[in-house]
């Protein structure tokens, strides 16, 4: 059989005798041209195109002349905005910081989601559409709304919770030094969890019966037959939503920034974007912008090696 990159090139006959490419012009090229369109302007304008920018940004750097009411002009500075990014502790500080996040967090997510996505392929869960529902609500809720609501929860003034839990001699401090992480983590697990469950509940759905069948006549149990046979044929999304979950972790901010205006714990630079926001917001636009593609690597060197890793030890 031919390579299909050079089938895809080879001259063949139509019923009318007439010579004609398969990759050719013609009103059918045309109209996959008009498809395409609507999905690659707005692709080019606001990805490609802020996307270089950055770029083009990070390598600049600003003189200024005359003091503080003087001019500024910009020019190409190389590598210096980088250095200025390795160099920067706060910077190193917020990666460490979204480190353990994403090490703790991103585990029990997964592991949350795929539980509730066993439980509702199971036949035994009654009023499976209610769960199903209910699991997936909390992602319909902007994340900004769940973060207010929470803080809400949070806060001593004002939470039922932790009055509840100081009646029964708990005394939680949700919004303290040690604590406050892991508030942000418990509401991003919140949100997030359902929207899992329900890639790893289509996975499932997918899954023949017959595998269940002769898993059964083999002798195994329901615990078996999640474990030994559900678990290992939906691994690739369990890997996809790993991947996105990674790259969530590393692009937190709107709950740490709505949690920082009733908690003290949390700087402006505690999350790697709430430290580029921070940059941009003094007016160094070439700093912040070296920070979000130093962001961006990071992101892509995670999610790629954590694919590649688990390809090589699936065999693919």
């Amino acid at each position: 059989m031919t390579d299909l990159a050079t089938r895809a090139t080879r001259v063949v006959k139509s019923p009318g005798g007439r010579r004609r490419h398969l990759n050719g012009g013609g009103p059918r090229a045309g109209t996959i041209t008009a498809f395409l369109i609507p999905f690659f302007l707005p692709f080019v304008l606001f990805y490609l195109v802020p996307v270089g920018y950055a770029l083009w940004q990070s390598f600049r750097t600003v003189h200024r002349s005359g003091g503080q009411y003087g001019t500024s002009y910009t020019s190409f500075g190389g590598f210096e905005q980088y250095q200025k990014v390795f160099e920067n502790t706060e910077f190193w500080s917020s990666i460490g910081r979204i480190g353990l996040f994403g090490v703790v967090q991103v585990p029990v997510m997964l592991f949350v989601a795929l539980i509730m996505a066993l439980l509702l392929d199971t036949p035994l869960l009654k009023l499976r559409s209610v769960f199903r529902i209910t699991a997936f609500m909390p992602y319909a809720v902007p994340g900004v709304i769940a973060a207010i609501m929470w803080s809400y929860l949070y806060s001593p003034q004002l939470s039922p919770v932790v009055d509840l839990l100081n009646g029964i001699g708990l005394q939680p401090d949700f919004l303290g030094p040690g604590t406050v992480l892991w508030s942000a983590a418990n509401i991003s697990t919140w949100l997030w969890t359902g929207y899992n469950m329900l890639i790893m509940y289509s996975a499932l759905q997918s899954i023949p019966q017959e595998l269940y069948e002769a898993a059964k006549l083999d002798g195994a149990s329901n615990w078996a037959i999640a474990w030994q046979v559900k678990v290992p044929i939906i691994a690739p999304s369990i890997v996809l939503t790993t991947v996105f979950s990674i790259i969530g972790t590393l692009q937190l901010y709107a709950e740490p920034a709505v949690l920082r205006q009733i908690s003290s714990n949390i700087s402006s630079t505690f999350t790697p974007n709430m430290l580029a926001y921070a940059v941009a917001s003094g007016n160094n636009y070439q700093q912040a912008a070296a920070i979000s593609v130093v962001i961006a690597v990071i992101t892509f060197v995670l999610s790629f090696g954590f694919m590649r890793l688990t390809s090589k030890r699936a065999g693919l």
